[in-house]
């Protein structure tokens, strides 16, 4: 799993790619929890990279968007693959969380 991100105007976006299992699910929980700033009011997740995520990896968006919400932030998720775009779908997770296809269009919406 790699990340980059990129911050302005009280908006981080973040970029993961690569593969989120059991694994390594507590290490892409740490990494997101880690970026996260107190001026960050917009959390939009890119996960255009992202070539697949477990139930562990859904449970960790889960948790981030739980306590985004606690603290009123936005968060969002947007560009996914189309596998996991199907993940989100199956499991009800694209009901919980917003997604968007693009991260433009994550920041109007």
């Amino acid at each position: 799993m790699e990340f980059s991100h990129d911050r302005s105007d009280e908006i981080l976006v973040i970029n993961a790619s690569g593969r989120v299992d059991g694994s390594n699910a507590s290490d892409f929980l740490d990494t997101l929890q880690g970026l996260f700033e107190p001026g960050d009011q917009q959390i939009i997740l890119d996960l255009g990279g992202l070539e697949y995520i477990s139930s562990a990896g859904l449970r960790v968006l889960l948790m981030a968007a739980q306590n985004l919400d606690k603290d009123n932030k936005s968060f969002s998720i947007c560009s996914l693959t189309d596998s996991v775009s199907d993940v989100f779908r199956i499991s009800g997770f694209d009901q919980i969380i917003k997604v968007f296809p693009t991260v433009d269009a994550a920041k109007q919406g």
